[in-house]
């Protein structure tokens, strides 16, 4: 389930989503030239979050640095996705500067979560996902009802279809929770505990801008979907002509 697109337009340009999409974007280019998997993986651990070393009173800067390191090209691509299709609502009600804090605090609260569930662990944790696991999170809280395409896959079929947001964040926030349950902190791969942790961060913080727009007040008036016309989306014809096959 790969989410495309929301019908949720924004209300204005959301400056700090592309910026935030091309400062991890030009980060990732300025070390995928690592011809050698040494380099690399020294890189990683200066700048990645290794909770050992959190807990042995150093590299307090990956908090923060980590936050804009990938391990490789569908790692960032999948986050940048999921930036580009919640981040400019959320900047939409938040403001820029508002926006930009709230991404940097969930992020960082993702990190200390990730931190908390194995703080001897030695494998560095890198990536944009808590950050962005935190919008989604907010996201979920002021337009639950909010239309999302989702790419359906299952082995040989796949399908574009919409969901309500609610659908989609609450499956990907559960398989984060159950999935960090089993997982083996000191093997590597997802950091679940990141996920959801910047997931429930992102949603208390944003509470605040919940409230400032009337609450359940709110939610009521909008019934959970967007406060403004959902976009309408309709897939082009092809020209390519079809061939019908003889009898």
């Amino acid at each position: 389930m790969f989410p495309l697109r929301d019908h949720n337009p924004s209300g204005r340009t959301p400056y700090v989503t592309w910026a935030l999409i091309a400062l991890n974007v030009a980060v990732f280019i300025s070390y995928a030239r690592f011809s050698d998997d040494q380099a690399f993986n020294a890189f990683i651990g200066a700048y990645g979050l290794i909770p050992a070393r959190l807990s042995a009173g150093d590299g307090y800067h990956t908090v923060l640095t980590s936050m804009f390191l990938h391990g490789g090209l569908m790692h960032i691509a999948g986050n940048m996705l999921f930036l580009w299709i919640f981040g400019d609502n959320m900047e939409d009600k938040m403001g820029h500067a508002g926006f930009l804090g709230f991404y940097l605090l969930s992020g960082i609260g993702a990190a200390m979560a990730q931190y908390m569930a194995g703080p001897q662990s030695m494998v560095p944790m890198v990536g944009a996902s808590g950050a962005i696991a935190g919008v989604m999170g907010g996201y979920l809280l002021l337009f639950p009802k909010a239309r999302v395409d989702i790419l359906f896959i299952f082995i040989v079929f796949f399908k574009v279809f919409p969901v309500p947001a609610w659908v989609m964040l609450g499956i990907w926030f559960g398989l984060q929770f159950v999935n960090g349950l089993g997982a083996d902190l000191n093997a590597g791969g997802v950091a679940y505990w990141a996920h959801a942790g910047g997931f429930i961060v992102g949603f208390v913080l944003t509470l605040p801008t919940f409230r400032r727009l009337g609450g359940m007040t709110f939610w009521n008036r909008t019934h959970g979907h967007p406060d403004h016309p959902e976009a309408q989306y309709r897939f082009a014809r092809s020209n390519v002509p079809t061939v019908r096959r003889r009898r």
